[in-house]
């Protein structure tokens, strides 16, 4: 392969992955209402990069939790309700309205910010 054709396929490749992720982020905005950029930090500044290892947050590679990879490909959150949008914000903001004895913490996310991490969190596929 010469030198033009593998800068060629490098730059084909780049050009794929950004479209998929721009179709992703506007998928997740449509489902939340939120901004999955906001969302990515929001989940450091309410601590979930402390439990949770999470794609795309580099503080985020604890094992408390269950690790988030292709969270929004799941069935259920927390094992228990159906992955939809209002449930991962819900669980989200009051885990302890799901389930009563989950380990999870409230760390007082707002109504915004609980749409917003579940925007980004609905980009991991």
């Amino acid at each position: 392969m010469t030198a033009r054709a593998a800068l060629f396929a490098i730059c084909a490749a780049a050009l794929v992955s950004t479209t998929c992720d721009r179709g992703a982020d506007r998928i997740a905005r449509q489902l939340t209402g939120g901004d999955p950029d906001k969302g990515r930090h929001d989940i450091t500044k309410y601590g979930c990069d402390t439990c949770h290892n999470i794609p795309g947050v580099l503080t985020a590679t604890a094992t408390v939790g269950p690790p988030l990879q292709q969270i929004a490909l799941r069935s259920y959150l927390a094992g228990r309700i159906d992955n939809t949008p209002e449930n991962m914000i819900r669980w989200i903001r009051q885990p302890h309205s799901v389930d009563p004895q989950t380990a999870m913490p409230e760390t007082g996310v707002t109504e915004a910010d609980g749409r917003d991490i579940a925007a980004y969190l609905y980009t991991l596929r």
